[in-house]
């Protein structure tokens, strides 16, 4: 029996060893599926029935206030709303700022002192941050809401009048089946977040889940920098993490606008052949750095459906339509092989085809 006992133990461990590659291959077969799956053209969805935009928003206004003006991802989604404000013939103000929720505040006090129809908090904007002040707004006659902050399945943060989400924690699952399918399922990675913005935990969440499910072997840090803090911390804290693990083969700097101060702490330790950038927002400056090979991948958003996404669900709001909660932003991965899509120099609109500017067109009723 004792015999018995050990063979049949034997046979299992066998049977085990042989498994274990073969889910492994497995994991980083459905890694690569999924980013192919993402690497073309998009589609364009409308997010809801068509509307006459222009006679709507005849002499409104919307006020918009980014996380922070410093980051040109963010920047260039505001001035594309200015720039289709003023083409649809409504006012549109951006309120500059460097991150500072006090700065926030200021911009939500000066909206509701100044006539404005709509405040959008763009991008990090976090209401949690001055709730008095959103009551104070809404009672003056303000709507608030909150565009290109939180996930598809996250709750809209308290108070607000709507909230338009992004499919985040896609965007997380992406990044870490970048690394699994570019390694083979061997991915040891520095994962930089800023846990301020209410997007991180979507975003962190479908990393986490792609790793746990498609590579429970590969190993990866996850270390916090506020965004205020980003141009002093980021490279000294990667620069500490390549000196301390000469095994690291991938930053993952959830936010792309964060890769400007990534790249340089791995150029000046000379280990560009074996670490890899992946991550994601398709912010053009970092487009152009895959071109020029300093970054490996960037998940894009066209910057510029972005913002026709978040003012077409604004309008909806002031225009008393069916509130929009799923923007319909695709994602697109970009790396050497099509990065030529989004021109040279990256452009904000590029890459994405053009039926959403058609489409958007014939949302809002303009005449061709």
């Amino acid at each position: 029996m004792t015999r018995l006992k050990t063979l049949t133990g034997l046979a299992s461990a066998f049977v085990l060893a042989n498994l274990l590659p073969a889910a492994a291959q497995d994991g980083v077969d459905q890694a690569r599926a999924n980013i192919e799956a993402y690497s073309g053209i998009p589609d364009f969805e409308a997010p809801g029935e068509p509307f006459d935009a222009k006679s709507c928003m005849a002499g409104k206004k919307i006020f918009t206030i980014p996380a922070s003006s410093s980051i040109p991802f963010i920047k260039t989604i505001s001035d594309h709303k200015g720039k289709l404000a003023a083409e649809l013939g409504f006012e549109h103000m951006e309120w500059e700022n460097q991150g500072n929720p006090t700065q926030w505040i200021q911009g939500i006090e000066h909206a509701t002192n100044n006539g404005y129809d709509l405040v959008s908090l763009l991008a990090g904007a976090d209401p949690r941050f001055f709730e008095p002040q959103v009551a104070q707004a809404q009672a003056a006659g303000v709507k608030i809401v909150t565009s290109h902050l939180t996930g598809l399945e996250q709750d809209a943060p308290a108070g607000v009048d709507a909230a338009v989400a992004i499919d985040y924690r896609k965007a997380g699952e992406l990044m870490a089946d970048w690394t699994i399918a570019r390694t083979g399922g061997k991915t040891n990675a520095l994962v930089l977040v800023s846990n301020e913005a209410l997007s991180t935990d979507s975003i962190v969440s479908g990393l986490k889940e792609a790793f746990d499910t498609r590579c429970p072997e590969c190993t990866y840090e996850i270390v916090n920098v506020p965004i205020t803090d980003w141009a002093t911390k980021i490279q000294p804290t990667v620069a500490g993490a390549l000196q301390a693990d000469a095994g690291l083969n991938y930053v993952i700097p959830i936010y792309d606008s964060m890769s400007s101060f990534v790249t340089p702490a791995i150029a000046i330790a000379g280990r560009t052949d074996q670490v890899k950038v992946a991550t994601f927002n398709g912010t053009p400056f970092v487009l152009d750095l895959i071109r020029a090979g300093d970054v490996e991948m960037d998940i894009g958003e066209n910057l510029d459906w972005i913002a026709h996404a978040m003012l077409d669900a604004e309008m909806r709001l002031l225009c008393g339509k069916e509130t929009i909660r799923d923007s319909k932003v695709p994602l697109r991965v970009f790396d050497a092989d099509n990065i030529g899509e989004v021109g040279e120099p990256a452009d904000a609109a590029k890459g994405y085809g053009d039926a959403y500017v058609a489409g958007y067109r014939k949302l809002w009723q303009l005449a061709e």
